[in-house]
């Protein structure tokens, strides 16, 4: 048995605790000689994880920093391994290498806390320095502040114009824009899309105002369509009646009326008539009382709360000291510790509106029948934050205890007086972060235990890892080593030392994540419930996975030259790196980027035709949609394109390498079929890269078997998009009697348009059938025939994303608008009936379906059959024109 002191292998939050947190693996039957004297460990724990170390009667609390999460279920001995019934289902998810307690040993306690009104007093705040401390920045016009960089941002109003900002900001990624800007950015999201009235519409508009107005922006172009649920009109209009400073900012609104190369050489030319001006404006000296700081933290661990968070803490109470803000968000991850966030708070009204926000939440997440303790991730689990209580105790420290709450805000809301704020929003880190960033958040301190590598597109961020082990493997990708305070440095030398690199970063230095060149935004997604949940939107459509029965159509031919895949002949050969959460997205583009270069000159890589990333906004901070994602992810794994495919996690998120087995095997689909890769396991963004494409290069050591495919080999999906022409109606009706005859697949929505054609319909059945749902959303297709695909949201993109899923490997979209964005993997194929289409985007349509033709049929199945071939590539598929998004149905939520 090894005997060894309590210092070395653990620590306590705080001397009043009854459990200490495990600095490192501790093996079973090791002797500790702790506080209250010696105690052997019956379990083996994990580094992170929490240990007894005081005698705990049955029915007493669990303490952590002073605070209590928990209720022993029986008496608890020293050296027990504490463990709720959440932290073994999470652990029994991974692939460790001992035995877990079979069963728990506490409960989790949620104590809502309760204002003394009689005894309550006013907080202090701590006081100003007499000094005047600077920073280099770029001063703005009137109220707006000054920035720490100085970007061209091109802003997407909905998801609708996303794929065109980007394609804005690819086509100057590689130009010399001049030494005072910070590049032309793209600021997409989710959001606009459909047909619902979004109850998120105040918070979007809150935040797109915001990133308009924001100091680190030199110029900013708005891009929409025109329509979706809110428009660029909407956001003008919202923006004046609130008062943004949009007279003081160089921006345009660009509302896209014509086709897509057409509307980005417009784009382009404002641009270039703003870079020289914008390259003018310089860096001056400026007070830090400009400096307004978002404290955020993601992929949490036990020592979050230890060194991370309060060294944040403490360099925010610094920037404070010298007029400055400071702002602290994510609500449902300071639920159980509001004693401490008002423990010194400005006045008794601020204090009360905290607990409203509170309780708000609450109620927002019990109307989608969930509750805050759905925010721990999996990575939190792992790493020793077992409940929501916990998480938030540790998450609180990036208040000081000096420092006084003087304000509550809504989410995006504008910060307009220094001080230390908090502002409404989900414990999500990427949409809580953008709505920091919209009021007013121009530098971000982003604390991580399992090293996260967010960064966001124009506010710096700095990046505290809360291990010198973890910054170590991850030294590429973290800035500050907060770590270094677990291993005997002084938190005031450390204060100093970060506060010194912010305002360095502030003034122009790069940090880490601006290095590596990659970033995300994610704004605060709708939720479809206001009042609470309806039973018969919890449970999904039942479906019986058998074709429906059409009428009878014309046998047809077709054959091509293809590639041999698992499940029969495709027209494609695609290889996949698929992100397993938000967090990786970025990073699986890049190497998919890397990848399409590589291949120009590796014959081996050059195997398959091209590299692609599926990046989404999913797989963590969120609560009832996880089945509908990992349909998504599943579907596109064994889609008949993908040679091969490497899963990417972040290493912190609830749908992690593990989860994505478990499910996998769920499905019967064999795991071991695709290669696992982890941004933060493998090391960081490079040798992450590089373990990637060596799997990629081992995976192809065999030439991929071509073979030649016919009718019967082809899947496809079906969309359509506004009202339906009769002829278009009778054509689309035979089309697919036709393929369904020659033995192909279909697949399409529940909701489609087409539908509504009462000629459609008629012909399509001819009284056999009616129209039934059969296919669950992005379930993998089984069978060939005709299938309509449940689709729980009325966003084009998130309906082609879960048409993608199925496994059709071309989409046939109608519109009698405006052309749509492709599938990343999948080309969209898309036209309008003559007389019926909008001129305007006449040259991104593929073809126009005559309106005098006896077989319209046949006419259609020639140009899928040329696209199949690859004779013909869609236009917009081909300009890289491509939008993905998974849906949280009605019942999913941020948290």
């Amino acid at each position: 048995m090894t005997h060894v002191q309590f210092n070395n292998l653990a620590r306590l939050a705080d001397n009043d605790d009854n459990v200490a947190i495990a600095t490192q693996r501790i093996e079973l039957d090791t002797s500790v000689n702790g506080p209250n004297g010696q105690f052997r460990i019956p379990h083996t724990i994990l580094e992170g994880h929490r240990f007894v170390i005081k005698p705990i009667n049955a029915g007493d609390s669990l303490f952590s920093w002073a605070l209590p999460f928990g209720t022993a279920i029986r008496d608890l001995s020293p050296g027990e391994y504490v463990c709720n019934e959440k932290i073994l289902t999470a652990l029994a998810q991974r692939n460790i290498d001992f035995d877990l307690p079979r069963q728990a040993n506490f409960l989790d306690v949620m104590l809502e806390h309760q204002i003394d009104t009689t005894n309550f007093s006013p907080g202090r705040q701590v006081p100003r320095n007499s000094e005047t401390e600077t920073f280099l920045g770029y001063r703005r016009p009137g109220r707006r502040g000054v920035g720490t960089r100085n970007f061209i941002v091109v802003l997407a109003v909905t998801v609708k114009s996303a794929a065109f900002a980007r394609q804005i900001e690819s086509k100057y990624a590689s130009r010399n824009l001049g030494k005072n800007i910070d590049g032309v950015i793209a600021v997409t999201h989710t959001e606009g899309d459909g047909t619902l009235s979004p109850n998120n519409y105040s918070l979007v508009m809150r935040t797109l105002a915001g990133f308009m107005v924001h100091p680190n922006v030199g110029a900013v172009q708005v891009v929409d369509y025109g329509d979706g649920t809110f428009t660029a009109d909407h956001l003008r209009q919202f923006a004046l009646d609130n008062n943004y400073p949009l007279d003081q900012t160089l921006h345009e609104f660009q509302t896209i009326e014509s086709s897509n190369d057409r509307a980005l050489l417009e784009a382009s030319k404002t641009i270039d008539q703003w870079i020289p001006i914008i390259d003018k404006q310089v860096r001056s000296e400026e007070p830090v009382e400009n400096i307004s700081l978002a404290l955020q933290c993601g992929g949490s661990d036990a020592f979050s709360g230890i060194s991370g968070n309060p060294l944040a803490g403490s360099v925010a109470k610094e920037v404070i000291r010298r007029g400055g803000r400071a702002n602290l968000a994510e609500t449902d991850e300071l639920i159980g510790a509001e004693s401490y966030v008002l423990s010194n708070v400005k006045d008794l009204s601020t204090a009360e509106l905290f607990l409203e926000k509170i309780r708000n939440f609450k109620q927002y997440a019990a109307n989608h029948g969930a509750s805050a303790e759905g925010n721990p991730s999996g990575g939190n689990n792992f790493r020793g934050l077992y409940n929501i209580a916990l998480k938030s105790i540790g998450a609180a420290r990036k208040k000081d205890p000096e420092v006084r709450l003087d304000a509550v805000i809504d989410y995006g809301a504008p910060m307009t007086d220094s001080g230390y704020y908090f502002m409404d929003s989900p414990g999500n880190d990427l949409e809580s972060i953008a709505g920091q960033v919209a009021s007013g958040c121009n530098m971000i301190l982003f604390i991580t235990g399992n090293g996260s590598i967010t960064n966001f597109p124009f506010v710096p961020t700095l990046k505290f890892v809360t291990t010198t082990g973890r910054f170590e493997m991850l030294s590429n990708e973290m800035d500050v080593n907060a770590g270094r305070y677990n291993d005997g440095e002084s938190m005031e030398n450390l204060s100093q030392e970060t506060f010194e690199l912010t305002t360095r970063i502030a003034s122009g230095e790069k940090s880490k994540g601006e290095l590596a060149g990659h970033s995300q935004v994610q704004l605060w997604r709708n939720w479809q419930q206001s009042s609470p949940l309806d039973p018969r939107d919890v449970n999904p459509i039942p479906t019986d996975g058998r074709p429906i029965d059409v009428g009878a159509g014309k046998k047809r031919h077709m054959s091509f030259y293809g590639y041999q895949s698992r499940d029969g002949i495709t027209s494609d050969n695609v290889g996949l790196i698929m992100p397993t959460s938000l967090c990786s997205g970025q990073v699986a583009q890049l190497i998919a980027n890397q990848l399409n270069v590589s291949r120009k000159d590796e014959p081996k890589l050059a195997r398959i035709n091209r590299y692609i990333a599926l990046v989404h906004t999913e797989g963590c901070g969120s609560a009832n949609s996880e089945d509908l994602f990992l349909n998504i992810v599943s579907g596109h794994l064994q889609h008949q394109f993908i040679t091969h495919a490497v899963l990417l996690e972040h290493g912190c998120e609830r749908t992690h390498n593990d989860a994505i087995r478990h499910d996998l095997l769920s499905k019967g689909v064999d795991p071991t079929r695709f290669d696992w890769a982890s941004v933060q396991l493998d090391g960081g963004l490079d040798r992450v890269a590089k373990k990637v494409g060596e799997q990629f290069r081992l995976a192809l050591d065999f030439p991929i078997q071509r073979a030649t495919g016919s009718i019967k080999d082809l899947k496809i999906g079906l969309l359509t998009q506004g009202s339906i022409s009769e002829i278009a109606a009778r054509a689309l009706a035979d089309l697919i009697k036709d393929l369904v005859e020659s033995g192909s697949t279909i697949v399409l929505p529940d909701n489609a348009s087409v539908i509504n054609s009462a000629t459609f319909m008629e012909r399509l059945f001819e009284g056999k059938q009616s129209w039934a749902v059969n296919l669950g959303y992005g379930a993998h297709l089984s069978s060939n025939g005709c299938f309509v695909m449940s689709t729980p949201t009325t966003s084009t993109t998130e309906i082609m994303t879960g048409l993608g899923a199925t496994g059709v490997e071309i989409i046939l979209m109608y519109t009698n608008g405006i052309p749509v964005a492709s599938h990343p993997l999948v080309p969209v194929l898309q036209f309008g009936a003559e007389g019926e289409h909008d001129e305007k985007f006449m040259d991104d349509l593929d073809f126009v379906l005559p309106q005098l033709m006896d077989n319209s049929s046949e006419f259609l199945i020639k140009h899928i059959e040329s696209t199949i071939k690859q004779q013909h590539v869609p236009k917009l598929h081909h300009r890289g024109y491509s939008n993905f998004q998974v849906t949280r149905g009605a019942v999913g939520v941020s948290l």
